[in-house]
């Protein structure tokens, strides 16, 4: 835990002497993860992001996601739900709109070969602006790996692409550590870079994750 709290610093740090100009500052996005076990076979998916231009204010953008995902087997599960984003629409990677709503369907395959994790999500989403709506499809391999009890490792890559105009939109790529602090309550610190043909945006990954049963 100290080896995190010593990289948090470390990033506020250079973040501190980074240029000015948030399109090139280094950002942080604060983030919430909840999985609520319903029953066996199905759980309440619950997100939010607030997505910062530096590490206390310019909010380039906040999301909430919140789906239902059932379990097919030990390897596979599909979830769907709603997010609503909200963007600064002087800079957004997406095209500077401002109020956004989704629709998103999953399908997850998760599987190990020895002690690295492989998980596998493949999403459609239909993103409805105020003035235009667009067909996305994600694809994210994320692996992990436990390095002690309570400190895991993971990276992840994710692509996307847009069924309107050029198929190709951004890719997101990066790593971090997992800190487990109690068997519901996991921190996570990590760094991705989000990138398209036009820009490359730098991003610390601040994020608490809970993962409990409703059906005790």
């Amino acid at each position: 835990m100290k080896k995190i709290t010593l990289l948090i610093f470390a990033f506020i740090s250079l973040n501190t002497f980074s240029q000015k100009n948030p399109e090139n500052s280094l950002g942080v996005w604060y983030m919430y993860g909840g999985s609520f076990q319903l029953s066996e076979n199905w759980k309440l998916k619950s997100l939010a992001h607030f997505r910062m231009f530096d590490l206390t204010n310019d909010l380039q953008q906040y999301l909430y996601r919140v789906g239902a995902n059932y379990k097919i087997n030990k390897t596979l599960s599909v979830t769907g739900g709603y997010a609503y984003l909200n963007t600064d629409a002087t800079f957004d990677v997406d095209g500077g709109n401002a109020d956004e709503h989704r629709l998103y369907e999953d399908f997850n395959i998760k599987h190990k070969v020895s002690k690295l994790g492989f998980d596998h999500r493949f999403r459609l989403e239909h993103r409805f602006f105020e003035h235009d709506t667009q067909h996305w499809i994600r694809y994210q391999l994320g692996l992990s790996y436990p390095l002690t009890k309570t400190v895991s490792a993971f990276a992840f890559d994710e692509v996307f692409f847009n069924f309107q105009g050029e198929t190709y939109a951004q890719n997101w790529i990066g790593g971090g550590v997992t800190y487990k602090a109690s068997n519901s309550i996991k921190l996570k610190l990590g760094y991705m870079n989000i990138s398209d043909k036009n820009i490359s945006l730098d991003r610390i990954q601040l994020g608490i994750i809970f993962n409990t049963k409703l059906n005790k």
